[in-house]
């Protein structure tokens, strides 16, 4: 263990957490760059050969599922396994998965496959980052900085998962691109199985089960109940269509939000929580709206500007044409960079009382995603005029979401760690993934709007993304006072 002594001088923890979680972000954005392709593929080439529409409401489906299961995942650590083996059976079910992927076969294959990713993901995800949390006594400006770190490693993963799966994927064959993402997990699970004793224990105890709690339970089951009829009430007045995948996408998009509000409202009302950790757990849903609509922009990379890198980006260089999928490595190789710069940034600007609070962060994230697509807007009106757009509208647009992202992902992990409620811990953080999904799911439905064969339409699709993220950014800003009062001690 001697080699673990210390992580760029945090816990030692944090190199076990750091390398597992950058072998499941290999499998997972490995496998992400190349979903939407190889389902849009004609099947007389190998693909899935479903329409656009159909393929990105199942894109948003599967990676709004992958984080919905967060909150699922976050309640079984607190009351059933505990946070490290909920790590582990994740990490299992999501290697099993992407095996399932890499076998050609039928569509009904393919689904199971992705059933397994998503199980596993919510197992995972929110449990690796609460014990994240828990490394630290400290919750300050090291915890947001070891979260920096933290996010270093996924995007490591990332890096590493779209280069290798789509090159495998788009230039051999689709299925030996899922055994890659197949393999990369493998390799995390082995690297977390033998380092795990640098946790010192922390996640390995179940903590005294707590579940939802039970006073005030028949009103949220009247409510899940109206909840339902809700969803069938539009189906009946043609609002939404069960019977097609972007209906039962936009379906989910509302059952997700209405749980979710049914979920605070029944913390709130029975939950057991003081009055400032009732104001500390409304903080938390408003950073999950901001969060949400961030992802709904940022998580186009793997829908809508996929498609726009196959469709109308000129990819050739040197005389070879790259594969759509390894554009989005611009992403996570800009997070590479900047990463430890904006850690460093928030200690330094913490010890001259100059750190901006998380509100504030929250609202230069939603406008510097606006900015992206605001690059991207300009990119399709080359496209109008006939030509197909150079790679550099999308590099520009990444480092654009990137600092995005850096503002908001990580300082939201470390405020949900702080603000939430002992008891309620890891479903806090179940939570915060739940506004991930709620943002891939919006991602998704948005690209099925993406028309090949229109390009008129793309400026107009794009800009509406910028006026919608700036005008949210702005309420961040303006009501960044407010926030922070009801944030209380923590920073």
């Amino acid at each position: 263990m001697a080699g673990y002594r210390s992580f760029f001088g945090h816990p030692p923890g944090l190199a076990t957490l750091f390398f597992t979680e950058m072998w499941e972000r290999f499998s997972y954005y490995g496998m992400r760059a190349i979903l939407i392709l190889f389902m849009t593929t004609p099947a007389a080439q190998e693909g899935l050969g479903l329409d656009i529409e159909t393929s990105a409401a199942v894109y948003g489906l599967y990676t709004g599922a992958v984080y919905l299961l967060c909150l699922p995942g976050g309640w079984l650590a607190d009351n059933i396994f505990g946070q490290q083996k909920a790590i582990w059976y994740g990490g299992i079910s999501i290697m099993i998965g992407h095996l399932v992927l890499a076998i050609p076969g039928s569509k009904e294959i393919f689904f199971l496959g992705l059933a397994f990713v998503a199980i596993g993901t919510g197992l995972l995800k929110p449990n690796i980052s609460s014990i994240v949390g828990d490394l630290y006594q400290d919750k300050g400006a090291k915890r947001d900085a070891g979260f920096s770190i933290f996010y270093m490693g996924i995007n490591i993963g990332s890096l590493l998962g779209q280069t290798v799966v789509s090159l495998l994927g788009e230039k051999v064959d689709w299925h030996m691109g899922f055994g890659a993402a197949a393999v990369g997990m493998f390799l995390g699970l082995v690297q977390y199985r033998l380092t795990i004793g640098t946790l010192k224990g922390v996640g390995e105890v179940t903590p005294k089960p707590v579940g939802v709690p039970k006073k005030g339970t028949g009103f949220t089951y009247l409510l899940a109940l109206l909840a339902v009829l809700l969803i069938i009430g539009l189906e009946f007045f043609d609002v939404v269509n069960l019977g097609t995948a972007r209906g039962i996408a936009e379906s989910a998009g509302i059952l997700i939000v209405v749980i979710t509000l049914l979920y605070f409202i029944n913390i709130f009302v029975s939950g057991g929580l003081s009055v400032p950790e009732k104001k500390q757990v409304f903080v938390i849903f408003l950073l999950f709206i901001g969060a949400a609509l961030f992802w709904s922009g940022f998580e186009q990379a793997g829908s809508s500007l996929n498609l726009f890198a196959r469709d109308y980006t000129d990819r050739m260089i040197f005389g070879y044409e790259l594969p759509a999928g390894i554009l989005q490595n611009f992403n996570p190789l800009f997070i590479i960079i900047l990463a430890p710069v904006f850690g460093s940034l928030w200690i330094r600007l913490s010890a001259r009382q100059m750190n901006p609070h998380t509100p504030i962060k929250f609202g230069f994230g939603l406008i510097m995603m606006a900015m992206g697509f605001l690059v991207m807007y300009f990119a399709g009106l080359v496209v109008v005029n006939g030509t197909n757009a150079g790679m550099g509208w999308l590099i520009v647009t990444y480092l654009f979401h990137t600092t995005g992202e850096l503002t908001l992902s990580p300082v939201g992990l470390s405020a949900t760690t702080k603000l939430a409620p002992r008891k309620y811990y890891s479903q806090m953080m179940g939570i915060w993934f739940v506004a991930t999904a709620l943002g891939n799911l919006i991602a998704g439905l948005f690209a099925g709007g993406f028309d090949p064969s229109n390009p008129e339409q793309i400026p107009g699709l794009f800009m509406s993304v910028v006026i919608f993220g700036i005008g949210c950014g702005l309420l961040f800003l303006v009501f960044s006072g407010f926030i922070k009062r009801w944030m209380g001690e923590v920073k």
